[in-house]
């Protein structure tokens, strides 16, 4: 049975805060657009890619299931 992409959520908002660093660095650091990222930590994303997702896991220093969970 498929899992409703709402049932998916990013601590993106969490995982910055604890780290103290704003979303405009996380982007320079990982080239991925504001826009982007802000859709992602606003919960609004339909899909991230791998290397997305692998380049923000390495820039936080955390784990996949660290930044998403299932509701």
């Amino acid at each position: 049975m498929p899992t409703d992409i709402s049932e998916v959520h990013c601590h993106l908002d969490e995982l910055l805060d604890s780290r103290g660093m704003t979303l405009s660095h996380l982007s320079e650091l990982v080239d991925i657009s504001l826009p982007n990222l802000s859709i992602l930590k606003n919960n609004k994303a339909k899909a991230i890619r791998f290397t997305t997702l692998t380049a923000i896991c390495k820039a936080l220093d955390c784990e996949i299931g660290e930044l998403l969970t299932l509701k």
